[in-house]
């Protein structure tokens, strides 16, 4: 895993893939598939037109990743610090989806998520559990978290399948804007120690 906060941009490697944060030269891709229905359905937050996408990487999505980057740094300390990373095929360099880490005001404290979507053609391969595995071991390793949340639709089994796989535990149901979500719950404690079995 590399960390690196200097004038190349952040990067954690993993595998085939590796994830990085967000640049005004992905804001294209991130348009493209954010508006795919199979991840507008799922994350209809994420549906924009192109320049909203590009203002909002350029304005909102690299600050707030420089600005967790610096605290991550600095002490470890994220707080309430959003980072946004893109997900990218090693050998070609292409962005196919992106895996994230912020705050989720629906959830209980401490309200840390992780969130992913990968790109239609590309789902199925593994990515998406690949890249939740190499930002969780970053956080659990390289920040303060202590906790991680995850959550699904009922009827987004993929989703579903790739939360269970990078170790979280079902903890019942959570109402989000008027919907059911299953509910998921990692401890750094316990990752680590499945890391270590």
């Amino acid at each position: 895993m590399k960390h690196t906060t200097s004038q190349s941009l952040f990067r954690i490697d993993c595998a085939d893939i590796y994830l990085k944060e967000f640049s005004t030269a992905d804001a294209d891709a991130i348009y493209n598939i954010s508006n795919q229905p199979e991840i507008s359905r799922f994350l209809p937050d994420w549906k924009s037109t192109k320049e909203q996408r590009i203002e909002w990487v350029t304005h909102y999505e690299i600050p707030a990743n420089k600005a967790f980057l610096h605290a991550a740094e600095k002490d470890g300390s994220i707080e309430g610090h959003f980072l946004k990373l893109g997900v990218f095929i090693k050998e070609t360099d292409e962005l196919i989806g992106w895996c994230c880490s912020g705050m989720k005001e629906e959830i209980p404290a401490p309200n840390r998520e992780i969130m992913y979507a990968i790109s239609g053609e590309y789902q199925g391969k593994g990515y998406a559990t690949k890249a939740c595995k190499g930002l969780i071991t970053y956080l659990f390793t390289r920040t303060n978290v202590e906790v991680l949340h995850a959550v699904a639709l009922p009827d987004n089994v993929p989703s579903n399948k790739v939360i269970e796989k990078c170790g979280f535990v079902h903890r019942g149901q959570v109402m989000i804007e008027n919907e059911r979500y299953h509910h998921y719950l990692l401890s750094r404690s316990d990752f680590l120690q499945k890391s270590m079995d």
